[in-house]
């Protein structure tokens, strides 16, 4: 599945990240993401529900980050990732 919302190189954008109960709201820029290969083990697998299929990179305060997430929500205006207990959504500013 592509993402929906644009993504440009000299592109500036927000990323909010929910753990919990908390909410943290940053700007980013140099965005990417990309469809990572699908697991090759069963697919009555319950862990391939949970497997990551992408590879989200950004720069936030200078910083570089990935995040392996699994896509959950795929709209023009904002994309949300599942990753590691965390939710991250990504949206144009």
């Amino acid at each position: 599945m592509d993402i929906k919302m644009p993504i440009k190189v000299f592109g500036t954008y927000e990323v909010t990240v929910r753990e919990g109960d908390s909410e943290k709201k940053e700007t980013c820029q140099k965005l990417s993401m990309s469809k990572l290969a699908p697991a090759e083990s069963s697919s009555d697998d319950p862990q391939e529900s949970q497997a990551p299929t992408h590879l989200i990179v950004y720069y936030s305060f200078g910083c570089k980050r990935m995040v392996q997430g699994k896509l959950k929500e795929n709209e023009e205006k904002k994309v949300v990732f599942e990753a590691q207990g965390k939710e991250y959504e990504f949206s144009t500013t």
